[in-house]
């Protein structure tokens, strides 16, 4: 197969547009409820704040503004985690495009990434993971436009502190990036001494500052709660001697059973194994500094720490794995035989989706086989018979307060766990097992 005689970006587009449509439809066909996360993140979104227990608050506000806008609709959310998806790609596809100055390689770039089960199989849930990966690869992009021109633009830099701030504010875990980009301009201007220093650079640094203010604040006013919380999560209070070497070999040995399919892709698409490498080469350099350094600082600190990397923190670390592969295999790929690869390529585009729907239908004890709406309904009814004031607010556990919250028409604002106080600050309230609903 040859692409000479295609549009390119006919076929770029309409492979992001398929993935859209078939990564909203089979889980909204298949799922009778929400995922946990997204569930759990839209109770934040209704009772917005700049942080909340485990996690900043970017991904609470994109939850509410669609449901502001679609309410309780569960195929809103799967299409909003494919837009944060295809967006990531298009903005790969974009980037590729100016470092090899050939579409074909940057459609190869994208295509690529259909290997790694992050950018298809766990995408329906939108989470903390999926909602950095437009500002990942808006923020690699960026730099890499500061990186390439010799004159410094106000315009990219002033870009680059915003999505690093909103990045940020998605998932702390965003600041591995950020360390590697501030590490190869660091390299590229103090020690190998390509560019000259230029108080442009500062603007991103003060725009990311700004931007954090509020929520910094907020973690001050709430004893750092996020912090602690993803401490406690990596398991670093009861780490031992033998966790700070077993867990970094868990994680590799992870990281690389999740990059098989994309390794097998590669096979398909590079005759010979062969490469030079070196760090000379600028744009390399580039492309080993976003894509190797924060990987490699992240199994820094699973080995001084002796933390535990759950598989899915990785979720926008391969963004730019393809371009990575592509650009040290460049001389080696044939253009005009591709049907090794392209064959690869559509058996992994068709058989993520159907193992998705065959693992949703087959398996019924799922968080997305609660009866989420039902329960809401009941719920409803049995109010209506001792009230007539509406249900705006929910006690309990983000997952059956949350759906309460996200089902019930009248979306109550959750507030948390059960405690005294607040159920004496309503004038109605009823309480079954361990939920509160009640009127303020």
């Amino acid at each position: 197969m040859s692409f000479n005689k295609i549009d390119i970006n006919k076929l770029f587009y309409s492979f992001i547009i398929i993935h859209l449509i078939l990564w909203t439809l089979i889980p909204s066909l298949t799922n009778n409820n929400l995922p946990l996360d997204t569930i759990e993140h839209l109770a934040w979104g209704s009772n917005l704040d700049w942080g909340f227990n485990k996690h900043p608050p970017a991904v609470a506000f994109f939850l509410e503004v669609f449901y502001q806008i679609f309410g309780a609709q569960d195929w809103a959310y799967y299409l909003l985690s494919q837009i944060f998806v295809v967006i990531a790609f298009i903005v790969v596809f974009k980037f590729a495009e100016e470092l090899f100055k050939n579409k074909t390689l940057s459609l190869i770039s994208v295509l690529l990434l259909e290997g790694i089960y992050f950018y298809n199989f766990t995408t329906p849930e939108f989470n903390v993971n999926v909602c950095q990966l437009p500002f990942w690869a808006l923020c690699v992009y960026y730099s890499w436009k500061l990186f390439d021109k010799q004159k410094i633009s106000l315009k990219d830099c002033f870009w680059l502190g915003v999505f690093s701030a909103i990045g940020f504010l998605s998932k702390y875990l965003f600041i591995y990036l950020l360390i590697a980009i501030d590490l190869l301009f660091f390299y590229v201007i103090f020690i190998k001494k390509y560019k000259k220093f230029d108080f442009k650079y500062l603007i991103s640094v003060e725009v990311f500052i700004v931007l954090l203010v509020p929520h910094l604040i907020w973690l001050t006013n709430n004893d750092y709660t996020t912090i602690t919380y993803g401490l406690a999560r990596a398991g670093l209070g009861n780490s031992s001697l033998l966790d700070h070497i077993i867990y970094p070999l868990i994680f590799l040995g992870k990281q690389t059973g999740i990059l098989i399919p994309l390794f097998i892709m590669s096979f398909f698409l590079v005759k010979n194994f062969k490469f030079k490498i070196s760090l000379k080469d600028k744009k390399l350099l580039f492309l080993v500094f976003i894509n190797l350094v924060p990987i490699v600082l992240m199994f820094l600190t699973s080995m001084i720490t002796g933390s535990k990397i759950r598989t899915m923190w990785m979720t926008p670390f391969y963004l730019f794995f393809g371009v990575l592969i592509v650009y040290i295999f460049q001389t080696q790929i044939n253009l005009k035989k591709l049907n090794g690869f392209m064959s690869a390529f559509l058996i992994l585009f068709i058989f993520s989706p159907f193992a998705y729907a065959y693992v949703s239908i087959t398996e019924t004890d799922k968080r997305t086989d609660y009866f989420g709406k039902e329960i809401a309904e009941k719920t409803q009814y049995s109010w209506d018979q001792d009230y007539k004031e509406p249900i705006n607010v929910v006690l309990g556990d983000e997952w059956q307060a949350g759906n309460l919250s996200y089902h019930l028409k009248s979306r109550p604002v959750w507030e948390g766990f059960i405690t005294k106080d607040k159920l004496n600050s309503l004038t109605k309230f009823t309480c079954i097992d361990n939920i509160c609903i009640g009127n303020r």
